[in-house]
């Protein structure tokens, strides 16, 4: 006896080995390609800090500073310290049915994950059957049975051959593939990958959808900026149109002056309705991120309420650690372990296949003798496929190769198109503020020249032409600034955006690829 166990010792032990082993290539991560640090010009503070104060600007906002430091960007939207947009992007988080369908796909990826562990285990299955059956009178076999029929044969058992016969049966099979060479692993091993894309995409559509809030909600905000400032300069229109009626009927100006106040004070009236229809657009835009119907949300953010303000420093971090934070180059590489791992269940399938089948039960003409242990079957053994020539498995691992290679390509590219769109954010947020900068000392020149214009006009010393010029003058550089202190907000959106930041990076270990 003890000779015979160290041949099974040993088959024992070769199983397992050849069940430990993986064929294919096995994945390594890949390096981004990154510079040590941004640019100098992105990262440089803006040139417009050193404007003198006057009695029209003192409250502008001073320019903001981006730093190399690291920061936590899972909540960037408290650097704007605006209640309303915490809570609208807090809500839209929780609705928006574009994240809750990513989150669906994530289940759906997790079952795809189960069901290619699945093939870790045997296979079990019950069986009962009843069946009548003929055969043909005119073949061999249906002849025999007919002839036979319930006769017995001399000197033996009697047997009987019924033409048509009656058949019970309760049967039980098992099969189960022995992964001598990896191909379930790797198989399990591209469905962790493929679920690991599903919930990076999950992040990517959260960065997107809660920009897009906070974009919208900065927008609304500056056309409601857009909408005062038109309302405001139409008194002051409508202020200098009643000024100049009078000094007509003083006999001191002409029927002209007053046309063309008059004509001032209608073109001001018609710049309203675009910035109302602006607003509307907004707010239904906020309602459709959240999942609420139109104008949803009209009763608490129609309420005018200035532009956010930018933090006076913005911390975003190295470019290399770019790569940990955008969902995008995670999930491109996901993909490329995906990849990788399918070249891996293309080579398996070249090689041998060993499964261990199982198969028993009860048969008999009656259901009084099925249970009888004279009409027990059975079978069990190994099966070997063994593919000689398969032309299409061999492509299988070219095209699978090709795969991975673009796999790898594409992680390249989502890296490189990465710090562009950084260096861009960083770019733009860099020169709206000085653009903001230079805007709010020419609105701060403007009220002062409007001042003295009508000081001019009032006392005799200058004409209506002159107010008039300067009072377009100013409605126009408020506008643009307007749209400038709106655009250094929404700037700095588009640079969280870039940089990856509104979801929590976890440190939890890879998923598994090992059986449940």
């Amino acid at each position: 006896m003890k000779r015979n166990r160290a041949p099974a010792a040993l088959s024992i032990a070769s199983m397992a080995l050849l069940a430990a082993c993986a064929v294919g290539p096995d994945f390594v991560r890949p390096t981004a390609q990154a510079p040590a640090h941004w640019s100098v010009r992105a990262t440089a503070k803006p040139a417009m800090t050193d404007r003198q104060p006057s009695a029209s600007n003192a409250a502008a906002p001073p320019a903001s500073s981006v730093t190399e430091q690291s920061a936590e960007l899972r909540d960037w939207w408290n650097g704007f310290d605006d209640p309303m947009l915490r809570s609208l992007i807090e809500r839209a988080a929780s609705s928006n049915l574009d994240l809750r369908t990513a989150i669906l796909r994530i289940e759906e990826a997790r079952a795809q994950r189960a069901i290619s562990a699945s093939a870790y285990w045997p296979t079990l299955s019950v069986d009962g059957s009843y069946s009548r059956q003929r055969f043909s009178e005119t073949t061999p076999t249906g002849s025999l049975f007919n002839s036979v029929g319930s006769k017995g044969f001399p000197g033996g058992a009697g047997i009987s051959l019924p033409n048509p016969y009656n058949q019970y049966q309760l049967s039980a099979g098992a099969s189960w593939e022995i992964d001598l060479f990896g191909r379930v692993r790797r198989s399990v091993e591209a469905a962790d990958a493929n679920l690991q894309v599903s919930v990076e995409d999950q992040r990517a559509i959260s960065v997107s959808v809660l920009a897009d809030v906070a974009q919208s909600y900065l927008e609304l905000r500056g056309a409601q900026a857009h909408l005062r400032i038109a309302k405001d300069n139409l008194a002051t229109i409508e202020e200098l149109l009643e000024l100049t009626r009078q000094r007509r009927a003083a006999g001191l100006t002409t029927h002209i002056d007053v046309s063309n106040a008059s004509a001032q004070a209608s073109s001001t009236r018609a710049e309203v309705p675009p910035f109302e229809l602006q607003i509307t657009q907004n707010i239904n835009q906020l309602s459709r991120l959240l999942a609420r119907e139109p104008e949803a949300l009209r009763g608490e953010l129609g309420s005018p309420a200035p532009v956010p303000s930018v933090p006076p420093e913005v911390p975003i971090g190295l470019p290399a650690e770019l790569a940990r934070r955008r969902p995008d180059i995670r999930e491109a590489e996901a993909n490329l372990h995906a990849a990788t791992a399918q070249i891996g269940v293309a080579v398996a399938d070249l090689f041998p296949r060993l499964t261990l089948a199982a198969n028993g039960g009860f048969q008999s003409e009656t259901t009084g003798n099925l249970l009888q242990w004279a009409s027990r079957f059975g079978s069990i053994g190994p099966t070997l496929d063994l593919p000689i020539f398969d032309r299409g498995r061999w492509t299988a691992v070219r095209l699978y190769d090709v795969r991975a290679k673009e796999a790898a390509l594409a992680y390249q590219r989502t890296v490189l198109n990465a710090l562009h769109e950084v260096e861009n954010a960083l770019a733009a947020f860099s020169a709206d503020q000085m653009r903001r900068g230079w805007l709010e000392a020419t609105v701060a020149e403007n009220r002062d020249a409007l001042a003295l214009s009508r000081q001019r006009y009032e006392n005799g010393l200058s004409n209506f032409l002159d107010v008039l010029d300067v009072e377009r003058t100013l409605q126009q550089n408020q506008l643009s600034l307007a749209d400038s202190v709106t655009a250094v907000a929404t700037d700095l959106v588009g640079l969280y955006r870039a940089l990856g930041g509104g979801w929590q990076q976890d440190n939890s270990p890879p998923l598994a690829t090992a059986p449940p």
